[in-house]
């Protein structure tokens, strides 16, 4: 009904970098997908994006990339969850009021034999994790703002993960 002020995200991830973008209002954010954990009884998040290297060098710490494994786009779902939960709050914000957001979750690159159903699913639980009301998980070439802000995508150059 309110879909004209719902927040469109447009979330691209590589194992080297991860962009969150807005399409509606133009806030990005891109970084690192790197997390700092320490190393304790109970571990505690340090820090995520381009401090996690900062923060582990300076305590004790490990710094985990979540979408970095030779065989699965996705090596650590919790991590990967904060991690898309910190970028995402960057740039839609925290708010009690705030309109859960409509998510397009596009992994980049193209494995051996294309996606599995189990990373399709681990991305699109990813994006309710951050408080997505919808999410789309495309793979294929970078989609417009347009195309986001529409949910117009080309399924001739792509496809939406089941």
């Amino acid at each position: 009904m309110l879909n004209f002020l719902r927040p469109q995200l447009y979330i691209q991830i590589s194992p080297d970098r991860v962009v969150v973008k807005n399409v509606r209002s133009g806030a990005s954010v891109a970084d690192v997908p790197d997390i700092a954990i320490s190393v304790d009884v109970k571990p505690t998040v340090l820090a995520v994006g381009s401090q996690a290297r900062l923060a582990a060098a300076s305590q004790n710490a490990r710094v985990i990339n979540p979408f970095a494994h030779p065989r699965s786009m996705v090596s650590d779902f919790t991590c990967a969850e904060l991690v898309l939960k910190t970028l995402v709050r960057q740039v839609h914000g925290q708010s009690i009021l705030a309109i859960a957001p409509a998510v397009v979750i596009h992994p980049l690159g193209s494995p051996d034999g294309g996606f599995t159903q189990v990373e399709f699913r681990a991305f699109r639980e990813m994006g309710h994790s951050v408080g997505a009301s919808e999410v789309f998980v495309w793979t294929g070439r970078v989609l417009t703002d347009a195309e986001v802000a529409l949910r117009s995508f080309p399924l001739a150059e792509g496809q939406l993960g089941e």
